[in-house]
């Protein structure tokens, strides 16, 4: 068997869910179970008509409702559907148009009611697909996430799947392979030990599909983006950016943190436990190979993987002769972040300093003031990761070549790091330098022939 994930981008219209259909009948030799996410725009919607429903009340509700419904009504009309399932989506749309009369009432938008609301976007999405599957000769079933064994903790926005959906999902699921029907379930959602629906965070819907593929020990997971796979650049950026063939789960969890528009890294976690596949494919362009994530690279793969870079990044650097042979101060400092939520991401130190990386985003001025009182603080903002994901055994080639594209565009390094998985190699710059450096780095190690 195999799991076939199609996001929002793959659904936004009646074409679109013809071509996902074909992409599906391709592969039905190879027990397909379907994982969809909402249709288009749909949660975009639904989160819309919700903050309507506090600031303007039940008019703006039912206002709201007429463009979820018709995106949904409009798409089973133009696929020809059966009349039959009409009324299932008027019933979710219903009680859709109860719970935002609740927020519409209470004005208030709690953090599980938030979860309830969203998961109406998947819960259509797989019974318009299903239904068209069915009519064109697939026998198809739509799942809710909850039907297809997805049991979650009660962290409502960011739940995490339970141990025991390792067991109940391969038990909902595999017995319909058996009978030849097509599961096509919900992403992004699941309910939790009590009933309550709950969505999977971050990378929600590509989760699910791996969670999918790796407890019923699937051939692969394949996830169907609108890209031809996992790129060397940001095409935004360079061009020239080709698709990879193939990285390891490490590498692919880099390029994700570091920008890249790839899998989550939590998304891969139940592939990378059980040394499943995962392959990233275009639903635009079927015929394209996409990029394998694997445990294993083949033989004579390019030394260096792609590069990336995230902007908005705040560089801060710590100086204090305490450091020198004293226990105890970087717990310290760290623990000064942790006090005020800050995550950090890069880090470097030296006897005496300490250089690290924080989201711009992050108000910093409370943690700059206790810092203030034990080091020498410098906060330096506008700046950019940038970021190159290869193989360590050749970082010093990767290194002298990238300081010399550097060097030749007047670029200073501020900082670097070489994180512990030792697939990536990060380095910062002043942001309105990091895209010419990125396609320099680019031309340097996948254009002129390195």
């Amino acid at each position: 068997m195999i799991v076939m994930k199609f996001g929002g981008s793959s659904l936004a219209d009646t074409e679109r869910i013809r071509r996902v259909t074909e992409i599906v009948r391709a592969r039905l030799d190879r027990k397909p179970v379907v994982v969809l996410s909402a249709m288009g725009d749909t949660t975009d919607f639904i989160l819309e008509a919700a903050q309507k429903a506090i600031d303007k009340g039940p008019v703006s509700v039912e206002f709201s409702l007429e463009k979820i419904s018709e995106t949904h009504l409009t798409a089973s009309k133009e696929l020809g559907l059966s009349a039959s399932l009409t009324p299932c989506l008027r019933d979710l749309l219903s009680e859709l148009g109860s719970l935002l009369a609740g927020v519409s009432l209470t004005k208030e938008l709690t953090a599980r009611t938030r979860d309830c609301l969203v998961s109406f976007g998947e819960r259509l999405s797989v019974r318009v697909a299903a239904s068209y599957f069915q009519s064109t000769g697939i026998n198809a079933r739509a799942l809710d996430a909850w039907d297809a064994g997805f049991i979650s903790d009660s962290n409502f926005g960011a739940a995490e799947l339970l141990s025991e959906s390792w067991q109940t999902i391969p038990k909902s699921l595999l017995p319909l392979l058996d009978e030849g029907i097509i599961p096509v379930v919900t992403g992004f959602i699941a309910k939790d030990a009590a009933g309550a629906v709950t969505t999977l965070g971050r990378g929600g819907s590509d989760l699910s599909a791996t969670m999918i593929a790796a407890a019923c020990k699937a051939e692969e997971a394949q996830v169907w983006k609108d890209v031809d796979g996992i790129l060397t650049a940001d095409p935004r950026i360079v061009k020239e950016a080709v698709p990879v063939g193939a990285v390891t789960y490490e590498e692919a969890a880099e390029l994700a943190f570091f920008g890249a528009q790839v899998l989550h890294p939590r998304a891969m976690r139940p592939c990378d436990k059980t040394g499943t596949p995962v392959l990233v494919k275009n639903s635009y362009n079927p015929e394209a190979p996409g990029s394998l994530i694997s445990a294993v690279l083949p033989e004579n793969v390019h030394p260096v993987r792609a590069i990336t870079t995230r902007g908005n990044v705040t560089l801060i650097d710590i100086v204090s002769s305490r450091m020198v042979g004293q226990y105890g101060f970087l717990a310290e400092l760290f623990s000064c972040f942790a006090c005020h939520e800050i995550s950090i991401d890069m880090v470097a130190t030296s006897e005496v300093s300490v250089s690290l990386t924080l989201d711009s985003a992050h108000d910093i001025s409370a943690v700059e003031k206790t810092l203030s009182s034990i080091a020498n603080v410098k906060v330096k903002t506008n700046k950019a990761i940038v970021t190159i994901v290869g193989l360590v055994d050749r970082s010093t080639a990767i290194l002298e070549s990238a300081f010399g594209v550097c060097a030749a565009l007047g670029v200073r390094i501020q900082m670097i790091s070489q994180g512990a998985s030792k697939v990536n190699i990060s380095f910062i710059v002043d942001e309105v330098e990091a895209a010419p450096v990125v396609r320099a780095l680019h031309k340097k190690f996948f254009e002129d022939g390195n």
